[in-house]
């Protein structure tokens, strides 16, 4: 890669981080309604982390592989990282578009399974992407606008069954059925997905390698699977102490955002409208049955709120990262306690006080908005350019490890034996493991306040 990088303008960044608005409508749909496609597929809920063990499975081998390879690649018309985008958003966009139809719980699984390796193929190069463009100077600022672009995408893609709803689209649905306004929303999100993706690869140009001769020679050396996993083991055996210190923060805050996304529709809409969703033995399962999915809308639109204010705590640090030096770490602390707050809050929520979840998914926005860019700002200063793909993804391992120990039974032994039996409590557990994922913070050095 070039050696000395101009600085950008806003919209240069801005077209080149697009992409990850499709990203977030993929993540958006999955966080906020594969467990409503589960319970829809008759899945208990104690067993819907199970269902989501395969993402965090393909995210732990994926994530350092795309990334190795990512490195060692070019490609004369599309780049480095841009040939992955294209085939993660392709392969996303059709599992988006199948997946609200699946028959069985293992059909919804499988293809969970294939969505989120398939969304880890094209994120991971997308993270390198500004490593690889933007000058020291301008880490902050363009992983802060990646962090906006996402905001945005988690908001609109939250609330997308809400106002199809709304605009007349059907939120009924038979024993073992996915509602249509769902199915929709999953239609519509696909085709985001993939349009957005095809904007950054015409608008931005990648850098060519400096020296192609040497790029190759190194690229003909590593070849081979043996050695490619031989040279993952040893980035990961010579990862830097900083991010150690940032994989203890990213546990705790992605086992919290884990259990949300696995417990937020089940457990709101149980202890917040009284609706959870009925046994197909029930004599009123019809009633009951629209009772939840009206409930499951209007918990999956409060949700969407933690992509609006991650989206203005973005904007604000646009403008601020854009002119001045930030502490990093700080502003990370800051995030994260108030996302656990955030998550406390959601026990005090009622019907009658339903407001109460939206003022709590805006504390946890602000959490999610400092996770999707304040630890790569920090890595990004500390790992070779030339690594930089596969450091992103081995960092990414740190983000996996977590929601595989949550799915493996972590969530529902912690919450049931420190807190309590009702599923309610597993936001509480979501809201103590941020407030100590902010107490590491202080693990990290306070060097990390460049912009």
């Amino acid at each position: 890669m070039n050696k000395s990088k101009q600085p950008l303008q806003f919209w240069q960044i801005w077209n080149m981080s697009f992409g990850f608005l499709g990203i977030q409508f993929g993540f958006a749909l999955q966080g906020g309604f594969m467990s409503r496609i589960f319970q829809a597929l008759g899945a208990a809920e104690k067993d819907i982390p199970m269902l989501w063990i395969a993402a965090p499975l393909t995210g732990l081998i994926v994530q350092p592989i795309i990334g190795y390879m990512s490195d060692r690649t070019w490609h004369p018309r599309l780049g480095r990282r841009k040939p992955y985008f294209l085939v993660g958003a392709i392969l996303s966009s059709l599992a988006l578009v199948f997946v609200p139809y699946s028959s069985a719980l293992w059909i919804a699984a499988g293809f969970l399974w294939i969505m989120d390796a398939s969304i880890n193929i094209s994120m991971e190069p997308f993270r390198a992407l500004v490593a690889d463009k933007l000058p020291e100077s301008q880490r902050s600022y363009g992983f802060v606008i990646q962090t906006l672009i996402i905001g945005v995408g988690t908001w609109v893609a939250s609330n997308l069954p809400w106002f199809l709803s709304f605009l007349g689209i059907s939120n009924e649905a038979g024993v073992g059925q996915v509602p249509p306004s769902v199915k929709w929303g999953f239609f519509i999100g696909a085709f985001i997905f993939l349009g957005s993706i095809l904007w950054t690869i015409f608008t931005t140009k990648e850098d060519a390698p400096e020296d192609m001769d040497q790029f190759i020679k190194e690229k003909n050396e590593s070849r081979g699977l043996w050695n490619g996993v031989v040279d993952i083991a040893k980035n990961f055996a010579q990862m830097p102490a900083v991010m150690w210190k940032l994989g203890v923060v990213q546990f705790f805050s992605w086992f919290a955002f884990f259990t949300m996304w696995s417990f937020a529709v089940p457990a709101l809409t149980e202890h917040v409208y009284q609706s959870p969703m009925p046994l197909e033995t029930d004599a009123l399962f019809a009633l009951k049955n629209e009772q939840y999915n009206n409930a499951a809308n209007l918990v999956g639109s409060s949700m969407g709120m933690y992509g609006l204010s991650s989206m203005a705590f973005a904007l604000v640090l646009t403008f601020i990262t854009a002119k001045r030096i930030v502490n990093r770490r700080m502003i990370h602390f800051a995030s994260l306690l108030a996302g656990g707050v955030g998550f406390m809050l959601l026990f005090a929520a009622t019907k009658e006080y339903a407001q109460i979840l939206n003022l709590s998914f805006a504390l946890i926005g602000l959490s999610w908005g400092s996770i999707l860019s304040m630890p790569y700002a920090i890595l990004s200063s500390s790992v070779k350019p030339e690594k930089m793909g596969v450091s992103m993804g081995i960092f990414n391992m740190f983000i996996v490890i977590p929601q595989i120990v949550a799915a493996l039974g972590g969530i529902n032994w912690a919450y049931k034996t420190f807190l309590g039996e009702q599923i309610i409590y597993t936001m509480v557990l979501a809201g103590i493991s941020l407030l100590l994922g902010a107490l590491t913070c202080f693990l990290l050095p306070n060097r990390v306040s460049q912009r």
